[in-house]
């Protein structure tokens, strides 16, 4: 069950081409429902005592699924809406810029990052450790890393404007160094593994360069300051447009049975037209209820994955997918 709710959003958001990171904040936030669920005694099993990190053992092969786990476990609400916080509103922006499969990897190298930090520095410790917040920091490495000078809109303090990715950064950081500071100097004790938090940025900073290399967005080698929300929706609306398939042939064409009357007039008008992502959707969904599958004669559909559009045939997709 743990599984299923874990990944289940990842699953949909891939099916149908939507955010990654914001299938991570459903994840998160369906098993801190399905954890409240458990520890009112509803199911027989302790998910803290299974899934969360605990260094003394974490060599183990048979415990290595932890280094993984821990982070959908979140000690409380707090715990867990101060991580979503930062996946949703800095890494939205983030995998506009870097796509999907560099933001998965990131987000992973952070996970990561933070618990072999925590466990290096605490090797001897039999406290479990839990949370998403060496991830959420590593989201904020790369993004410091690559785009340091983007504008996202973020909390700091009492206000909400855009700040630059490199003055959260240092005021997250900072934080984090003060309370290290003063755990040492045995000022202060917490239950907070700040060493984690670290340990996720460090890796993701190093490694997030040249995980980006050709992303959507090129990487910020200038001072120009940039709005994530628009200059990262253009990088993902410049990949969209890389991927549109070519109109140069069609597949009623191919099947020597070519479009006619108000289907040619309409293919016609796309081939005019169709190099913007809109007005191309626009002439393939008018298209759709003028043709029939060159296979089976059956009906066509436009299908819309992100920006993208394509008809694909309603009975089987082998036979029609284009352009």
């Amino acid at each position: 069950m743990f599984l299923v709710i874990a990944t289940t959003p990842y699953i949909v958001a891939w099916k149908q081409d939507t955010s990654i990171a914001l299938a991570t904040v459903l994840s998160l936030l369906l098993v801190t429902f399905f954890q409240m669920i458990i520890d009112m005694g509803f199911l027989d099993f302790t998910p803290i005592a299974f899934l969360s990190i605990i260094p003394k053992i974490a060599d183990h092969p048979d415990q290595i699924h932890r280094f993984i786990t821990c982070a959908w476990l979140h000690a409380n609400w707090i715990h867990v809406l101060g991580n979503i916080l930062v996946i949703a509103l800095a890494g939205v922006p983030l995998e506009q810029r870097m796509g999907k499969l560099r933001w998965i990897l990131v987000y992973f190298l952070g996970l990561l990052g933070g618990n072999i930090a925590w466990v290096l520095t605490h090797p001897d410790s039999i406290s479990p450790a839990i949370g998403a917040s060496g991830a959420a920091f590593g989201i904020l490495g790369a993004y410091m890393a690559c785009w340091p000078n983007d504008r996202i809109e973020f909390p700091l303090l009492f206000f909400i404007r855009a700040w630059p990715v490199w003055g959260i950064v240092a005021f997250r950081l900072g934080i984090e160094i003060w309370n290290m500071y003063q755990i040492e100097a045995e000022q202060s004790v917490t239950n907070v593994a700040h060493m984690a938090h670290l340990g996720g940025f460090m890796l993701a900073w190093i490694l997030a360069r040249p995980i980006a290399r050709g992303a959507p967005s090129e990487l910020d080698d200038s001072s120009d300051i940039a709005i994530a929300g628009s200059t990262a929706s253009k990088a993902a609306r410049d990949a969209a447009t890389a991927k549109m398939g070519s109109l140069d042939s069609d597949p009623w064409s191919e099947a020597g049975d070519g479009l006619k009357e108000e289907a040619a007039r309409i293919l016609k008008r796309l081939r005019e037209e169709g190099d913007e992502l809109e007005t191309r959707r626009a002439w393939l969904e008018e298209l759709a209820e003028q043709v029939l599958c060159p296979v089976c004669n059956g009906e066509v559909h436009a299908i819309i994955s992100g920006q993208n559009c394509t008809l694909k045939c309603a009975h089987s997709k082998t036979h029609i997918r284009w352009p």
